[in-house]
């Protein structure tokens, strides 16, 4: 698991967004399995192997639970029951609110949701944007639970976060942008020890 951390404005939600393909690459490449997937629409990563839950609009509030996560397998009905159990056993919670509508469900519910049907893919990568964002430190300390779980049951895990303790504490290898440039890079433990990181988020 890969976290990506910075201050606000540093380019993190952007960077995940352009890995998606929902903006142009203006230099680089983007790989995964050693392929060039760099500026390839949304529908045609997903079928290599990348799901992606952006911070806000991540549910489809007039459909039920059951719906959303029905949706997240539009392009791959083989297994579905499998994968709805895998999803259910992961976020008991929605288990027997399957028929309510997600417009009713609490923030961190909805982040549940919305990490279980990018799971509904069955993805080589998540690609996670914030998923603490406005949450309660217990919601964060639960929804980080279920993350490492799906990370240690073989799914990567790219991580942007704003809570940089949250993230380098989970995750294997962290990235620091500030004023979209890769200003630091390094295991996630030894990040958390570096004073730099506290400069750039501080702009000092």
């Amino acid at each position: 698991m890969v976290a990506i951390i910075g201050p606000n404005g540093a380019g993190k939600s952007t960077l995940l967004r352009t890995i998606f393909g929902l903006l142009d690459a203006r230099g680089g490449q983007v790989r995964l399995k050693g392929e060039d997937i760099t500026n390839r629409a949304p529908d045609q990563l997903v079928l290599c192997g990348l799901s992606y839950v952006p911070q806000v609009d991540n549910v489809f509030p007039s459909l039920t639970i059951l719906e959303n996560l029905e949706m997240g397998a539009f392009v791959r009905q083989d297994g579905l029951a499998e994968r709805l159990d895998r999803v259910f056993s992961l976020f008991p919670d929605l288990t027997n609110r399957r028929g309510e509508k997600a417009g009713k469900l609490s923030g961190g519910q909805r982040q549940m949701l919305a990490l279980g049907r990018a799971l509904m893919l069955d993805p080589d990568v998540l690609l996670l944007d914030e998923p603490s964002a406005s949450l309660s430190p217990k919601m964060v300390e639960l929804i980080f639970d279920r993350i490492n779980l799906i990370n240690s049951e073989g799914t990567g895990i790219l991580l942007v976060e704003q809570n940089a303790h949250e993230a380098l504490s989970a995750c294997d290898r962290g990235y620091v942008l500030a004023m979209g440039e890769n200003r630091l890079e390094g295991e996630a433990k030894s990040l958390l020890d570096n004073e730099e990181v506290g400069k750039l988020y501080l702009g000092t």
